[in-house]
Formats: C-alpha cells, structure tokens, sequence
C-alpha cells in the first residue's frame, strides 16, 4: 500500500519525507519503505528472544512541486498522487507566510475540480455512445457518476460515501476526493501546546506536526539521547510514530501477529480479511492449501502469559475460514500444499 506526501512550496513536505525515510534514503531518492512502529511486538519479543524481528511497511512517495503558498497544486501533482492508496498533505503553519486553512481549502477545492473534471469528460462519452447505441451504455455507471457529480458539485468529497467508492463502476477513476487522506498541520516547535487543529472525519484526519523537529529526531540513532532531546523539548513522544500508526489506519490496514524463535513479526491484513486471506500475505501457498488457523487474542495472550498457559485455560482457538481477523490476533496457520 501506498502513500503520496504532496503539499505547497515551503509547507515542509521534505522535512516528513526525511523524518519517515531517513537522511540516507531522503537523499537517495523520492520513495522509501518505512516500518510501521508495533509495540505490542514487545511482550512477543521478551518470550522467544527470536533471530529476527520484522515490522510490516507502507511505501512513501515524496511528490516534488506543488505550486506556490496558496492557489492550485498543480495539474501535475493531482497527476501524480492519482495512482496512490493514501495522501499525506502537508500544510504550512510554521512560516508564517500563508494561511494553513486556506491552503487546507484550496487542496480540498483542487481534489474536487478534478474529480469532477474527471465525471464531466465521462458522461459526455457516455451520452455520445447512448445516442448509437443504448446498450452500449452501463446503468449502473450512470447512475453512479450521476450521484458523484452532485455530491462534487455541492463541494462534498466522494470519501464522505465509501459505499459509492467501492462499486466496481467506479473503482477504475482513481477519485481523488476519494482517497483517505491525512492533513499535517506543520507548526513551529513553540506553538505545538496551543495550535488547534480541525477534528477528525471519514477518511480524513488532522494532526500536528514539527517536521523540523521530527526530522532532527529521526536523525539521532541512539534510543536514550533521542529520549533525553524530547525530554529537554517537554516532549513524552515523538509525532512520527502517530502519522506512520495514522497513516496505517486510513489505508484500512490492521497487524496480524506471527511469533517463535527464529522470528517474531507484524503482517499488514485489511480490516475485515477472512483467514485464508491473512494467510495468504504470508505464501500465496499458505491461503492455497488453508486448513485452520490456530488463534490467540492479544490481550488473552497479555493474560495468559506464554502460549502454553494460554492453551491450558483454553484461550487458543482453531478457526476456518470465515473466521475474520482481529487487530493483533496471534496467528499459526495450518495448510497442506
């Protein structure tokens, strides 16, 4: 799964990209795969003292340009972040230059006027084929692009109606006031306590960020000086972790977990995925030839202790295949290939 961070001139776009990358793989390039922070690995990890922890990923582009403080981003930079899951726009309320909420106003107006640019130029193909030929003309597209243009024309995001999204008409347009997308706030290190920030809505969230500041975090590799930079800032935490974790969560992706001695893991799984399906982010194989799935809730696992503690007071479940994952299940799959 995919994330585009796009924003105006100056909104310090490249400071995220290289808080989220690294200063080696920010200077290397515009894409980086950067670990998706799983604490609950912990307890997992303290048990089996395994050869190898892995993390799961999300794939990071940083888009270059963006126009200039405020006004349009650009028909290039709407090109460019179409193809992915998840958009990260980054706002600049730091400078002092612009106004963050008009350029919070003017990428949602831009997401819009695409999009319906996009409806517009359809339905004239459609009405043109209609007048050869009825029946080379689908119902339901029509239907559906006529309910998109009233929701675009009265300045509604199509994210406001997943259900609409997700019919199969509509899956090949790439929307992109349909994409989840999450809104950094970039303010200076001395406002992050007073500046206020919109609340939450479908498919779309705010936060707070010093990118400045994540970016100099990111940059101290030992764990106790990073520690003692925040406390000397009155920070507990870093931001980075809570776009990453935010991030993860609006492309409607949740961790399965897998653990022994030679590794202890997080899976990406979307929400709502049966079984067989987490099985196959595994192997291929594994969905394939899926038997059952031998299941342990984390936080009966938290109260078990270890897995044979936990399989003694009966808290280890064996599931087929309509069984729907839950956030954090620990997860041996049997199958035969």
């Amino acid at each position: 799964m995919k994330t585009a961070i796009f924003g105006f001139s100056g909104s310090g776009k490249t400071d995220m990209f290289a808080a989220l990358a690294g200063e080696k793989a920010a200077v290397a390039g515009n894409r980086a795969m950067v670990k998706v922070p799983e604490p609950r690995l912990d307890p997992l990890i303290k048990l089996f003292n395994p050869k190898k922890i892995t993390l799961s990923e999300i794939e990071y582009l940083d888009v270059t340009g963006g126009g200039g403080k405020t006004g349009g981003l650009g028909e290039r930079v709407l090109n460019e972040i179409r193809p992915y899951d998840c958009h990260l726009c980054m706002l600049d309320a730091f400078t002092g230059l612009s106004d963050p909420k008009e350029q919070y106003g003017a990428v949602e107006a831009d997401l819009l006027v695409s999009d319906l640019a996009v409806v517009e130029k359809r339905q004239e193909r459609m009405a043109s084929d209609k007048k050869k030929n009825k029946d080379l003309v689908d119902s339901k597209e029509e239907e559906c692009l006529a309910k998109a243009r009233a929701m675009l024309e009265d300045e509604k995001p199509l994210r406001l109606d997943p259900a609409l999204c997700a019919e199969p008409s509509m899956r090949g347009f790439r929307f992109l006031s349909a994409k989840p997308i999450l809104y950094v706030w970039n303010v200076a290190e001395t406002a992050m306590d007073t500046y206020q920030v919109p609340a939450d809505g479908d498919g779309q969230m705010h936060m707070m960020v010093s990118a400045r500041l994540e970016r100099e975090l990111a940059a101290i590799e030992d764990p106790e000086e990073r520690a003692m930079f925040l406390t000397d800032l009155g920070l507990t935490e870093s931001a980075l972790d809570k776009v990453i974790s935010r991030t993860y969560k609006l492309l409607g992706l949740m961790s399965f977990l897998t653990a022994g001695d030679k590794e202890v893991r997080s899976w990406p799984v979307r929400v709502g995925a049966t079984a067989p399906e987490a099985a196959g982010v595994i192997h291929t194989d594994f969905q394939k030839g899926f038997i059952r799935a031998e299941v342990i809730g984390y936080q009966d696992f938290l109260k078990a202790g270890d897995f044979k503690k936990a399989k003694e007071l009966g808290l280890a479940r064996l599931e087929g295949k309509d069984y729907i994952v839950q956030d954090a299940d620990i997860i041996e799959f049997r199958f035969n290939v």
